[in-house]
């Protein structure tokens, strides 16, 4: 069978499986329309501000003892300004994630917007 028959065979497996189709999948749309805080779709385009992003991206991401929820916070660059945003598991995440950032940063501004998420049942 080739690859895109496949996907769409297990695709269909899957919607078929109760409750799984439904699953709720996490949005946080409620928490940034009620937030004034930046958001990821107004990350500064200028050359500087996009690699600091960036190199705060590469440094959390390369930590393999934070979670995915750590892996997946969104890193926000406004004229040097730099804000983190999401939910992340733990304080020491959070802690861990906002250390990078103003290590990277080296000195710029860093507002740390992470939440704790509540853990997942299993």
């Amino acid at each position: 069978m080739h690859k895109p028959a496949l996907k769409f065979a297990l695709a269909l497996v899957l919607a078929a499986v109760p409750g799984f189709a439904q699953a709720t999948q996490p949005d946080n749309t409620k928490a940034n329309k009620n937030d004034p805080g930046p958001t990821a779709d107004q990350q500064s385009e200028t050359k500087a501000d996009r690699d600091l992003a960036q190199r705060i991206r590469s440094s959390i991401t390369s930590d393999k003892s934070l979670s995915t929820y750590a892996h997946n916070v969104k890193v926000i660059v406004q004229n040097g300004i730099v804000t983190l945003r999401g939910p992340v598991e733990s304080s020491e995440e959070k802690s861990s994630v906002a250390a990078k950032a103003k290590t990277v940063a080296a000195g710029a501004e860093v507002h740390n917007e992470l939440t704790i998420s509540p853990p997942n049942p299993k």
